[in-house]
């Protein structure tokens, strides 16, 4: 079904993973102006907005894991009466790992607008800094909890021939690493990085091994974004 000429349109809104001065000021007229902001914690959303002094009285509305299959369709009908919706997450990139997926369906399948307010995300951020090829990748997002599974992935892409991106947590990242090293082996090339963008950010790229090691003697403290070289590469 067309669009009508009135409806309102999606802005994917991207927050900063960590330095408040990554948001960018397309992002930020985009949520000032916007009629509804959906966000995944109306808390966290609403620290930024008070930092960027944006008034947010009765415009927050939380779209989270649990409810975006039905609350898709709310907004949908919502911009379809002409509002103007802001999508944002946490931090990062609305849709990657975090809610908006379905929201964009939706919109796409009735012909509503969507347009984004691009900016950080720890994928790039990571692949960026890792010094490791950036010719082509694959990003999986957080692979299962359980080390049986993490290693049949690990088993599955030892001869992928590109660069790998996975998330992980702090609560995780040993156990991680140590299944990555088990099935790729310790001189397969990698990179971890950890709190991007902010303070402590911290970037070890070299054999899994080693990586590894430095890894646990550091602080684990924060967010993680592991990033795997083709079997071969050198630094």
């Amino acid at each position: 079904m067309p669009a009508p000429t009135t409806s309102g349109t999606l802005t994917l809104i991207a927050a900063p993973i960590g330095n408040l001065s990554d948001m960018t000021p397309r992002a930020i007229e985009a949520l000032a102006s916007a009629t509804c902001i959906a966000c995944e914690d109306t808390r966290v959303t609403g620290k930024l907005l008070n930092k960027l002094e944006i008034a947010y009285e009765a415009k927050l509305i939380s779209y989270r894991e649990e409810n975006e299959s039905y609350m898709a369709s709310e907004l949908a009908d919502r911009m379809a009466a002409g509002e103007d919706i802001a999508l944002i997450a946490d931090a990062g990139t609305p849709a990657i790992s975090d809610p908006g997926f379905r929201l964009v369906r939706e919109c796409r399948k009735r012909g509503l607008p969507v347009t984004t307010a691009p900016g950080v995300s720890a994928v790039i951020t990571a692949l960026s800094l890792s010094g490791l090829p950036s010719d082509g990748f694959l990003y999986v997002g957080f692979l299962p909890p359980k080390s049986a599974a993490r290693k049949r992935f690990f088993d599955a892409h030892q001869d992928f021939g590109y660069t790998i991106i996975i998330y992980e947590s702090c609560h995780r990242i040993g156990k991680f690493l140590n299944d990555l090293v088990a099935t790729l082996g310790p001189d397969r090339c990698i990179s971890v990085c950890r709190e991007l963008t902010k303070l402590h950010e911290t970037v070890h790229t070299g054999p899994a091994g080693d990586v590894r090691d430095r890894v646990a003697k550091g602080s684990q403290k924060g967010e993680f974004v592991v990033v795997i070289a083709k079997d071969g590469f050198e630094l």
